[in-house]
Protein backbone atom coordinates (compact mmCIF):
# COMPACT_ATOMS: atom_id res chain seq x y z
CA UNK A 1 0.00 0.00 0.00
CA UNK A 2 2.51 2.41 1.16
CA UNK A 3 4.55 1.59 -2.55
CA UNK A 4 1.30 2.83 -4.35
CA UNK A 5 0.78 5.89 -2.48
CA UNK A 6 4.78 6.77 -2.91
CA UNK A 7 4.44 5.78 -7.02
CA UNK A 8 1.17 8.00 -7.03
CA UNK A 9 3.12 11.13 -5.25
CA UNK A 10 5.92 10.70 -7.42
CA UNK A 11 3.18 10.31 -10.21
CA UNK A 12 1.92 14.14 -9.84
CA UNK A 13 5.30 15.42 -8.55
CA UNK A 14 6.75 14.35 -12.11
CA UNK A 15 3.68 15.69 -14.07
CA UNK A 16 3.23 19.11 -12.25
CA UNK A 17 7.11 19.83 -12.90
CA UNK A 18 6.68 18.75 -16.44
CA UNK A 19 3.67 21.12 -16.53
CA UNK A 20 5.27 24.19 -15.18
CA UNK A 21 8.25 24.23 -17.06
CA UNK A 22 6.01 24.44 -20.59
CA UNK A 23 3.75 26.70 -19.05
CA UNK A 24 7.14 28.87 -18.37
CA UNK A 25 8.04 28.28 -21.94
CA UNK A 26 5.11 30.39 -23.18
CA UNK A 27 4.75 32.66 -20.04
CA UNK A 28 6.43 35.03 -22.67
CA UNK A 29 4.09 35.01 -25.40
CA UNK A 30 0.97 37.22 -23.79
CA UNK A 31 3.95 39.62 -22.59
CA UNK A 32 5.77 39.98 -26.35
CA UNK A 33 3.61 42.95 -27.44
CA UNK A 34 4.49 44.85 -24.10
CA UNK A 35 8.20 44.09 -24.80
CA UNK A 36 8.32 45.38 -28.32
CA UNK A 37 6.43 48.71 -26.62
CA UNK A 38 9.40 48.76 -23.90
CA UNK A 39 12.68 47.70 -26.22
CA UNK A 40 10.96 48.47 -29.70
CA UNK A 41 11.74 45.41 -32.12
CA UNK A 42 10.60 44.25 -35.30
CA UNK A 43 8.36 40.81 -35.91
CA UNK A 44 11.98 39.51 -36.95
CA UNK A 45 13.22 40.14 -33.34
CA UNK A 46 10.50 38.80 -31.89
CA UNK A 47 10.64 35.64 -33.45
CA UNK A 48 14.46 35.10 -32.75
CA UNK A 49 13.39 35.98 -28.81
CA UNK A 50 11.25 32.91 -29.10
CA UNK A 51 13.39 30.83 -31.88
CA UNK A 52 16.43 30.95 -29.44
CA UNK A 53 14.39 28.99 -26.85
CA UNK A 54 13.50 26.44 -29.00
CA UNK A 55 17.11 25.98 -30.60
CA UNK A 56 18.77 26.03 -27.05
CA UNK A 57 16.19 22.99 -26.13
CA UNK A 58 17.23 21.31 -29.08
CA UNK A 59 20.86 21.54 -27.86
CA UNK A 60 20.04 20.03 -24.31
CA UNK A 61 18.44 17.17 -25.85
CA UNK A 62 21.08 16.24 -28.43
CA UNK A 63 23.78 16.46 -25.53
CA UNK A 64 22.09 15.84 -22.27
CA UNK A 65 19.12 14.59 -23.31
CA UNK A 66 20.04 10.77 -22.64
CA UNK A 67 21.55 11.59 -19.66
CA UNK A 68 19.59 10.51 -16.73
CA UNK A 69 20.31 7.08 -18.80
CA UNK A 70 23.50 6.79 -16.74
CA UNK A 71 23.54 9.40 -13.81
CA UNK A 72 19.86 8.45 -12.89
CA UNK A 73 16.70 10.81 -13.05
CA UNK A 74 17.10 12.93 -9.39
CA UNK A 75 20.23 14.64 -10.63
CA UNK A 76 19.50 15.65 -13.58
CA UNK A 77 15.55 16.78 -12.72
CA UNK A 78 17.12 18.80 -9.64
CA UNK A 79 19.73 20.45 -12.32
CA UNK A 80 17.23 21.37 -14.98
CA UNK A 81 15.00 23.33 -11.76
CA UNK A 82 17.62 25.41 -10.77
CA UNK A 83 18.87 26.34 -14.52
CA UNK A 84 15.06 27.33 -14.72
CA UNK A 85 15.10 29.58 -11.13
CA UNK A 86 18.14 31.24 -13.08
CA UNK A 87 15.95 31.88 -16.15
CA UNK A 88 13.24 33.10 -14.03
CA UNK A 89 15.44 35.43 -12.04
CA UNK A 90 16.87 36.98 -15.79
CA UNK A 91 13.51 37.54 -16.76
CA UNK A 92 12.74 39.51 -13.64
CA UNK A 93 16.02 41.49 -14.56
CA UNK A 94 15.02 41.78 -18.11
CA UNK A 95 15.20 45.50 -19.56
CA UNK A 96 16.63 44.94 -23.34
CA UNK A 97 16.14 42.61 -26.04
CA UNK A 98 19.69 41.32 -24.79
CA UNK A 99 18.28 40.16 -21.61
CA UNK A 100 15.34 38.60 -23.23
CA UNK A 101 17.39 36.51 -25.56
CA UNK A 102 19.71 35.26 -22.78
CA UNK A 103 16.67 34.07 -20.52
CA UNK A 104 15.39 32.50 -23.23
CA UNK A 105 18.68 30.84 -23.88
CA UNK A 106 19.00 29.04 -20.38
CA UNK A 107 15.34 28.45 -20.10
CA UNK A 108 15.09 26.53 -23.49
CA UNK A 109 18.32 24.84 -22.05
CA UNK A 110 16.50 23.60 -19.01
CA UNK A 111 13.45 22.59 -20.57
CA UNK A 112 15.06 20.33 -23.14
CA UNK A 113 16.46 18.63 -20.46
CA UNK A 114 13.38 18.61 -18.30
CA UNK A 115 11.49 17.41 -21.16
CA UNK A 116 13.65 14.36 -21.82
CA UNK A 117 14.14 13.23 -18.12
CA UNK A 118 10.60 14.15 -16.55
CA UNK A 119 9.30 11.77 -19.78
CA UNK A 120 11.13 8.74 -19.02
CA UNK A 121 11.05 9.21 -15.56
CA UNK A 122 7.20 8.86 -16.07
CA UNK A 123 7.62 6.14 -17.78
CA UNK A 124 9.29 4.44 -15.30
CA UNK A 125 7.08 5.42 -12.87
CA UNK A 126 3.77 4.62 -14.47
CA UNK A 127 3.95 2.31 -17.90
CA UNK A 128 0.17 2.83 -17.87
CA UNK A 129 -0.36 6.47 -17.58
CA UNK A 130 2.86 7.27 -18.04
CA UNK A 131 2.42 7.95 -21.64
CA UNK A 132 -0.93 9.65 -21.21
CA UNK A 133 0.64 12.07 -18.67
CA UNK A 134 3.42 12.87 -20.95
CA UNK A 135 1.27 13.93 -24.06
CA UNK A 136 -1.22 15.88 -21.77
CA UNK A 137 1.13 17.90 -19.45
CA UNK A 138 2.76 19.73 -21.80
CA UNK A 139 -0.06 21.08 -23.64
CA UNK A 140 -1.61 21.81 -20.75
CA UNK A 141 0.93 23.45 -19.35
CA UNK A 142 1.83 25.48 -22.39
CA UNK A 143 -2.23 26.25 -22.00
CA UNK A 144 -1.78 27.68 -18.08
CA UNK A 145 1.68 29.62 -19.49
CA UNK A 146 -0.35 31.45 -21.84
CA UNK A 147 -3.36 31.77 -20.70
CA UNK A 148 -2.29 32.55 -17.05
CA UNK A 149 0.33 35.11 -18.01
CA UNK A 150 -2.14 36.77 -20.33
CA UNK A 151 -5.25 37.20 -17.29
CA UNK A 152 -2.27 38.70 -14.92
CA UNK A 153 -0.80 41.08 -17.31
CA UNK A 154 -4.39 42.20 -18.03
CA UNK A 155 -5.55 42.57 -14.58
CA UNK A 156 -2.32 42.32 -12.06
CA UNK A 157 0.05 44.40 -11.19
CA UNK A 158 3.91 44.42 -12.63
CA UNK A 159 3.06 42.34 -15.75
CA UNK A 160 6.31 41.83 -16.81
CA UNK A 161 7.52 40.46 -13.52
CA UNK A 162 4.62 38.78 -11.59
CA UNK A 163 4.42 35.93 -13.86
CA UNK A 164 8.36 34.95 -13.48
CA UNK A 165 8.02 35.31 -9.41
CA UNK A 166 5.04 32.60 -9.11
CA UNK A 167 7.02 30.21 -11.28
CA UNK A 168 10.18 30.94 -9.59
CA UNK A 169 8.54 30.15 -6.11
CA UNK A 170 6.93 27.01 -7.79
CA UNK A 171 10.26 25.84 -9.15
CA UNK A 172 11.96 26.86 -5.83
CA UNK A 173 9.46 24.45 -4.19
CA UNK A 174 10.11 21.08 -6.79
CA UNK A 175 13.92 21.84 -6.06
CA UNK A 176 13.26 20.41 -2.72
CA UNK A 177 10.59 17.76 -3.26
CA UNK A 178 12.75 16.06 -6.06
CA UNK A 179 14.83 14.49 -3.99
CA UNK A 180 12.10 12.63 -2.18
CA UNK A 181 11.57 10.68 -5.51
CA UNK A 182 12.52 6.85 -5.93
CA UNK A 183 15.45 6.84 -8.01
CA UNK A 184 14.51 4.95 -11.09
CA UNK A 185 17.46 3.92 -12.76
CA UNK A 186 20.46 2.81 -11.98
CA UNK A 187 24.38 4.55 -12.54
CA UNK A 188 25.96 3.35 -15.31
CA UNK A 189 29.35 3.83 -17.17
CA UNK A 190 29.01 6.00 -20.28
CA UNK A 191 27.62 9.24 -19.42
CA UNK A 192 30.58 11.23 -20.87
CA UNK A 193 30.25 9.79 -24.24
CA UNK A 194 26.54 10.55 -23.97
CA UNK A 195 27.44 14.27 -24.13
CA UNK A 196 28.14 13.94 -27.57
CA UNK A 197 25.45 15.36 -29.76
CA UNK A 198 23.40 12.37 -31.29
CA UNK A 199 20.13 11.27 -31.67
CA UNK A 200 19.39 7.89 -29.96
CA UNK A 201 17.10 6.32 -31.73
CA UNK A 202 16.14 2.92 -30.91
CA UNK A 203 16.57 0.20 -34.54
CA UNK A 204 13.35 -0.75 -33.92
CA UNK A 205 11.76 2.64 -33.48
CA UNK A 206 13.21 4.26 -36.31
CA UNK A 207 10.84 3.10 -39.59
CA UNK A 208 7.78 4.31 -37.15
CA UNK A 209 9.66 7.40 -36.24
CA UNK A 210 9.75 8.14 -39.78
CA UNK A 211 5.91 7.27 -40.65
CA UNK A 212 4.81 9.71 -37.77
CA UNK A 213 7.05 12.51 -39.34
CA UNK A 214 4.87 14.83 -41.96
CA UNK A 215 2.34 14.75 -39.71
CA UNK A 216 4.44 15.45 -36.20
CA UNK A 217 6.32 18.15 -38.29
CA UNK A 218 2.84 19.83 -39.23
CA UNK A 219 1.92 19.84 -35.69
CA UNK A 220 4.35 21.13 -34.18
CA UNK A 221 5.29 24.35 -36.86
CA UNK A 222 1.59 25.56 -36.21
CA UNK A 223 2.17 25.51 -32.08
CA UNK A 224 5.65 27.09 -32.75
CA UNK A 225 3.72 29.57 -35.08
CA UNK A 226 1.20 30.34 -32.40
CA UNK A 227 3.67 30.73 -29.39
CA UNK A 228 5.78 33.06 -31.66
CA UNK A 229 3.72 35.34 -34.27
CA UNK A 230 -0.15 34.60 -33.77
CA UNK A 231 -0.64 37.40 -31.12
CA UNK A 232 0.13 39.41 -33.48
CA UNK A 233 -1.42 38.04 -36.43
CA UNK A 234 -4.92 38.74 -33.90
CA UNK A 235 -3.65 41.93 -33.86
CA UNK A 236 -3.07 42.54 -37.25
CA UNK A 237 -6.42 41.41 -38.75
CA UNK A 238 -8.56 42.52 -35.94
CA UNK A 239 -7.36 45.22 -34.50
CA UNK A 240 -7.84 43.54 -30.84
CA UNK A 241 -5.33 45.15 -28.33
CA UNK A 242 -6.20 43.38 -25.48
CA UNK A 243 -2.91 41.94 -23.67
CA UNK A 244 -5.60 38.22 -23.58
CA UNK A 245 -5.47 37.37 -27.00
CA UNK A 246 -1.88 36.08 -26.83
CA UNK A 247 -2.51 33.88 -23.77
CA UNK A 248 -6.14 32.87 -25.06
CA UNK A 249 -4.82 31.51 -28.87
CA UNK A 250 -2.31 29.28 -27.35
CA UNK A 251 -4.91 28.10 -24.84
CA UNK A 252 -7.16 27.19 -27.01
CA UNK A 253 -4.83 25.34 -29.15
CA UNK A 254 -3.05 23.26 -26.57
CA UNK A 255 -6.68 22.93 -24.21
CA UNK A 256 -8.59 21.36 -27.12
CA UNK A 257 -5.14 18.84 -27.91
CA UNK A 258 -4.96 18.15 -24.79
CA UNK A 259 -8.79 17.33 -23.86
CA UNK A 260 -8.28 15.13 -27.62
CA UNK A 261 -5.42 13.36 -25.72
CA UNK A 262 -7.73 12.44 -23.18
CA UNK A 263 -10.83 11.48 -24.97
CA UNK A 264 -8.40 9.28 -27.18
CA UNK A 265 -6.68 7.86 -24.69
CA UNK A 266 -7.72 4.24 -25.66
CA UNK A 267 -8.15 4.53 -29.13
CA UNK A 268 -5.44 2.74 -31.26
CA UNK A 269 -2.44 5.24 -32.24
CA UNK A 270 -3.24 4.96 -35.79
CA UNK A 271 -6.46 6.32 -35.60
CA UNK A 272 -5.31 9.25 -33.41
CA UNK A 273 -2.86 10.42 -36.25
CA UNK A 274 -5.65 9.43 -39.05
CA UNK A 275 -8.06 12.23 -37.02
CA UNK A 276 -4.91 14.57 -36.33
CA UNK A 277 -4.45 14.60 -39.98
CA UNK A 278 -8.06 15.09 -40.78
CA UNK A 279 -8.77 17.66 -38.93
CA UNK A 280 -5.46 19.82 -38.38
CA UNK A 281 -5.67 21.06 -42.32
CA UNK A 282 -9.50 21.76 -41.63
CA UNK A 283 -8.46 24.00 -38.64
CA UNK A 284 -5.99 25.61 -40.37
CA UNK A 285 -8.48 26.39 -43.42
CA UNK A 286 -10.48 28.31 -40.90
CA UNK A 287 -8.02 30.14 -39.66
CA UNK A 288 -6.73 31.61 -42.71
CA UNK A 289 -10.67 32.59 -44.08
CA UNK A 290 -10.99 34.02 -40.42
CA UNK A 291 -7.52 35.89 -40.95
CA UNK A 292 -8.79 37.10 -44.40
CA UNK A 293 -12.84 37.93 -43.07
CA UNK A 294 -11.23 40.20 -39.97
CA UNK A 295 -13.02 37.70 -38.14
CA UNK A 296 -11.97 36.75 -34.68
CA UNK A 297 -14.89 34.15 -33.89
CA UNK A 298 -13.90 32.13 -37.16
CA UNK A 299 -10.08 32.53 -36.44
CA UNK A 300 -11.15 30.66 -32.74
CA UNK A 301 -13.38 28.21 -34.19
CA UNK A 302 -10.30 27.39 -36.66
CA UNK A 303 -7.87 27.23 -33.63
CA UNK A 304 -10.25 25.27 -32.30
CA UNK A 305 -10.34 22.10 -34.43
CA UNK A 306 -7.26 22.95 -35.41
CA UNK A 307 -6.18 21.71 -31.52
CA UNK A 308 -7.77 18.61 -31.60
CA UNK A 309 -5.70 17.47 -35.10
CA UNK A 310 -2.52 19.05 -32.97
CA UNK A 311 -3.62 16.62 -29.58
CA UNK A 312 -4.95 13.63 -31.84
CA UNK A 313 -1.62 14.26 -33.96
CA UNK A 314 0.78 13.79 -31.08
CA UNK A 315 -0.90 11.30 -28.80
CA UNK A 316 -0.72 9.14 -32.29
CA UNK A 317 3.19 9.50 -32.80
CA UNK A 318 4.12 8.85 -28.63
CA UNK A 319 1.83 5.94 -28.44
CA UNK A 320 3.32 4.44 -31.44
CA UNK A 321 7.00 5.40 -30.70
CA UNK A 322 7.01 4.53 -26.75
CA UNK A 323 6.42 1.04 -26.50
CA UNK A 324 9.49 0.48 -28.88
CA UNK A 325 12.16 1.48 -26.56
CA UNK A 326 13.34 -0.81 -23.81
CA UNK A 327 14.12 0.78 -20.04
CA UNK A 328 17.47 2.29 -20.52
CA UNK A 329 16.58 3.47 -24.24
CA UNK A 330 13.57 5.53 -23.10
CA UNK A 331 15.01 9.07 -22.45
CA UNK A 332 17.51 8.51 -26.10
CA UNK A 333 14.14 8.01 -27.83
CA UNK A 334 12.03 10.76 -26.07
CA UNK A 335 14.98 13.13 -26.50
CA UNK A 336 15.54 12.72 -29.94
CA UNK A 337 11.40 12.51 -30.44
CA UNK A 338 11.53 16.18 -28.96
CA UNK A 339 14.12 17.15 -31.18
CA UNK A 340 12.97 16.89 -34.30
CA UNK A 341 9.66 18.34 -32.76
CA UNK A 342 11.12 21.15 -31.75
CA UNK A 343 12.96 21.65 -34.84
CA UNK A 344 9.44 21.88 -36.31
CA UNK A 345 8.52 24.62 -33.53
CA UNK A 346 11.24 26.83 -34.04
CA UNK A 347 12.56 26.95 -37.84
CA UNK A 348 9.08 27.52 -39.67
CA UNK A 349 8.42 30.14 -36.91
CA UNK A 350 12.28 32.17 -37.72
CA UNK A 351 11.46 31.57 -41.56
CA UNK A 352 7.99 33.34 -41.09
CA UNK A 353 9.19 35.95 -39.23
CA UNK A 354 12.20 36.70 -41.45
CA UNK A 355 9.59 36.52 -44.74
CA UNK A 356 7.20 38.99 -43.07
CA UNK A 357 9.59 42.03 -43.75
CA UNK A 358 9.00 41.60 -47.58
CA UNK A 359 5.37 39.80 -47.70
CA UNK A 360 3.81 40.64 -44.73
CA UNK A 361 2.16 39.01 -42.04
CA UNK A 362 -1.01 38.07 -43.52
CA UNK A 363 0.81 37.11 -46.62
CA UNK A 364 3.50 34.87 -44.90
CA UNK A 365 0.68 33.45 -43.04
CA UNK A 366 -1.31 32.12 -46.18
CA UNK A 367 2.32 30.60 -47.49
CA UNK A 368 2.86 28.49 -43.41
CA UNK A 369 -1.05 27.59 -43.96
CA UNK A 370 -0.89 26.04 -47.19
CA UNK A 371 2.76 24.17 -46.32
CA UNK A 372 1.14 22.81 -43.27
CA UNK A 373 -1.91 21.49 -44.98
CA UNK A 374 -0.29 19.31 -47.58
CA UNK A 375 2.39 18.42 -44.96
CA UNK A 376 -0.87 16.82 -43.10
CA UNK A 377 -3.06 15.58 -45.90
CA UNK A 378 0.46 13.90 -47.62
CA UNK A 379 0.19 11.83 -44.00
CA UNK A 380 -3.41 11.44 -44.38
CA UNK A 381 -2.96 9.62 -47.53
CA UNK A 382 0.06 7.75 -46.23
CA UNK A 383 -1.65 6.14 -43.26
CA UNK A 384 -4.77 5.32 -45.84
CA UNK A 385 -2.66 3.52 -48.10
CA UNK A 386 -1.11 2.10 -45.28
CA UNK A 387 -4.60 0.73 -43.53
CA UNK A 388 -5.93 -0.59 -46.47
CA UNK A 389 -2.34 -2.48 -47.53
CA UNK A 390 -2.82 -3.89 -43.39
CA UNK A 391 -6.73 -4.72 -44.85
CA UNK A 392 -5.55 -6.82 -48.28
CA UNK A 393 -3.04 -8.69 -46.27
CA UNK A 394 -5.08 -9.66 -43.35
CA UNK A 395 -7.88 -10.56 -46.60
CA UNK A 396 -5.14 -12.65 -48.49
CA UNK A 397 -4.06 -14.54 -45.38
CA UNK A 398 -7.84 -15.56 -44.38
Amino acid sequence: MSSTRSNQSSLWFLAITLLSFLAASTAPTPLYYLYQEQMQFSAAVLTLIFGVYALSLLAALLTVGSLSDYLGRKPVIFTAVLLNILAMLMFIHADSVTWLISARVLQGFATGMATAVLSATLLDTDRQHGPLINSVAPLIGMAMGGLGCGLLAQFAPAPLHLTYWLLLVLFAMQAVYVWRLPESVSRQPGAWASLRPTLHVPVQARPTMWRVLPLNTATWALGGFYASLAPSLVRTATGSTSNLIGGATVAALTLTGALMIYALRNRPAARSLQLGASLLPMGIVLILLGVHGSSLTLFFVGTLIAGCGFGSGFLGAVRSLVPLALPHERAGLMSAYYVLSYLAFCLPSLLAGNLTHGFGLVRTTDGYGVALIVLSLSALFALMRQRNASISNASGRA
